[in-house]
């Protein structure tokens, strides 16, 4: 008995030592969304301090009271990812609250109906400006929080840190209709890898940036796609099942693990990698 209690014990350690986030300053933008709040919980249970990012103050602070009733450290603060300006007063913010920033989730991003092509048009009916609105969204959403956060990390007396980009199915595989969210993850793919590069050559191993790539999950945006008013699919909901080994959408949670993973000295030595999280979907065929 006294083997086991030791051998549970040193597991417990390797454990901790590898994964625990303990009193690390998290920053997730987008934090309020479903996949966002879950990503946020799921970070203070590893024992991050959380900052919820968000437009919205109120959903922010919905999941900072979550948090924190569950024993965690968590504040919301209001940015818009679009803004430079509003992000470097949020940097600010956080500092002076933490003392420093060692992770990013750039959670934030979505798309809009006028840059989809539905079935009963074409891409010569895209307009230029819908295409630009969720490439900026969602590319540029991604950049700035990359630039400000980012820098705090590296100005540090010895550069560290960890960000965690949020890609999708749509930049590896096409996915009909969502041309202009498809365009702007493809990119997000991309500026991933290269900052890696960057970072790691001029600031050291201590800088690392990494991406998760979704399959599919219910959210406040896709909802009425998937599924029906009743919980059944709907035809587009039917024909991502069909093609997901899996057989069924993700849940939130299960998005936690590889994040930790990706947050924690468990993956020094991962950087610049996309990791899907899709139950097969990416790797079938339909065949």
């Amino acid at each position: 008995m006294l083997y086991l209690a030791g051998e549970c014990l040193m597991s417990e350690l390797i454990l901790s030592k590898l994964f625990s986030l303990k009193e690390r300053v998290a920053v997730i933008t987008g934090g309020s969304g479903v996949l966002g709040g879950a990503m946020a919980k799921g970070l203070a249970l590893a024992g991050a301090r959380v900052v919820v990012l968000g437009r919205n103050q109120v959903r922010a602070a919905a999941v900072v009271a979550e948090i924190t009733a569950n024993g965690g450290e968590s504040i919301a603060v209001v940015a818009d990812v679009s803004d430079r300006s509003q992000l470097e007063i949020a940097r600010d913010v956080i500092i002076q609250h933490w003392g420093e920033i060692d992770i990013l989730v750039n959670m934030a991003g979505g798309n809009i109906p006028a840059a989809t092509i539905s079935p009963d048009a074409t891409i010569f009916d895209l307009p230029h400006a819908a295409f630009e609105e969720v490439v900026s969204l969602n590319l540029v959403g991604t950049l700035l929080p990359c630039q400000v956060f980012g820098q705090a990390m590296v100005e540090r007396s010895q550069s560290h840190g960890c960000i965690v980009n949020i890609s999708s199915m749509s930049a590896i595989r096409a996915i009909s209709r969502v041309v202009g969210y498809s365009a702007a993850k493809a990119g997000i793919d991309n500026f991933t890898r290269w900052l890696a590069v960057e970072l790691a050559q001029k600031y050291g191993d201590g800088m690392r940036v990494n991406a998760i790539a979704p399959g599919f999950f219910i959210g406040e945006q896709n909802r009425d796609l998937l599924l029906n008013s009743d919980g059944s699919l709907t035809e587009r909901g039917q024909k991502i099942i069909d093609h997901t080994p899996a057989r069924r959408f993700g849940k939130a949670d299960e998005l936690l693990s590889t994040l930790i993973w990706l947050c924690s000295s468990g993956s020094s030595f991962v950087n610049g990698v996309v990791v899907p999280v899709d139950g097969g979907f990416s790797i079938y065929s339909g065949v």
